[in-house]
């Protein structure tokens, strides 16, 4: 391991499972997918904030209230010593939107998909820390318009600061891929563009994923025993 110097993680749900946070599930049928027992469509995607409103603020109320009573597990607490301890490059970049990485006390951290405990105002474009409900249609506290919304980025909408994770692969000696499905894109194709610029892959999951044959190779187990001695072989 002396040749790696940068490195980047890519974490899925299957972090935060273990912490009791519900996975997305597709559908067998393949027309979409459940989560917390709604359907995407209903709950998680432009459309349907535009069409059920209140619909879409009470799922997120719901889910900010929930994700606050959850606790970092062990393979959070174990990146977030990796974070502390590797002297190279690191970026942590989640496809999670809780905020369990950094209760865990990881600091050079990532959200593509944004932050259930951030409201994003649409009048003014300010994001701000936020762990009340919207169901209320409450001020935006920088131009007082009646204007946030959940800052979760939606099916059909473009993920967060993408020129800044690809800059992280092309500068990676390794890409670790832990907890995700490998089918939800753009952070599916990041292990094709690792391997293509001369990164190491290594995956790190419950099962193989639909993405398993990209990564040089996969380790299978709970995240809370694989990711620690991960992180172990990584740090010794």
């Amino acid at each position: 391991m002396s040749h790696i110097r940068n490195i980047v993680v890519l974490t899925g749900a299957g972090v935060s499972a273990e912490s009791g946070i519900d996975t997305f599930r597709e559908a067998n049928d393949g027309r979409g997918g459940l989560w917390e027992q709604h359907r995407v469509e209903d709950v998680a995607t432009p459309e349907a904030f535009a069409r059920d409103p209140d619909l879409v603020l009470r799922f997120y109320d719901m889910r900010r209230e929930a994700i606050q009573t959850k606790q970092p597990n062990p393979a959070h607490e174990a990146l977030a010593r990796l974070d502390r301890e590797w002297d190279g490059d690191l970026l942590i970049v989640t496809q999670n939107v809780d905020d369990l990485h950094e209760r865990a006390g990881a600091r050079r951290i990532l959200h593509m998909h944004g932050e259930h405990l951030n409201a994003w105002c649409t009048a003014c474009d300010v994001r701000c820390r936020w762990t009340g409900t919207l169901i209320d249609r409450p001020a935006c506290p920088a131009c007082g318009e009646a204007a946030l919304r959940p800052d979760v980025v939606w099916f059909g909408e473009m993920p967060y600061e993408m020129d800044r994770i690809f800059a992280a692969l092309r500068e990676a000696d390794l890409f670790v891929s832990i907890g995700t499905s490998g089918a939800v894109y753009p952070a599916a194709g990041f292990v094709q563009n690792a391997a293509a610029l001369g990164a190491r892959t290594l995956e790190l999951n419950l099962e193989r994923s639909q993405g398993s044959h990209w990564f040089d190779e996969t380790r299978l187990g709970p995240a809370g025993r694989i990711v620690p001695a991960w992180v172990d072989e990584m740090l010794q």
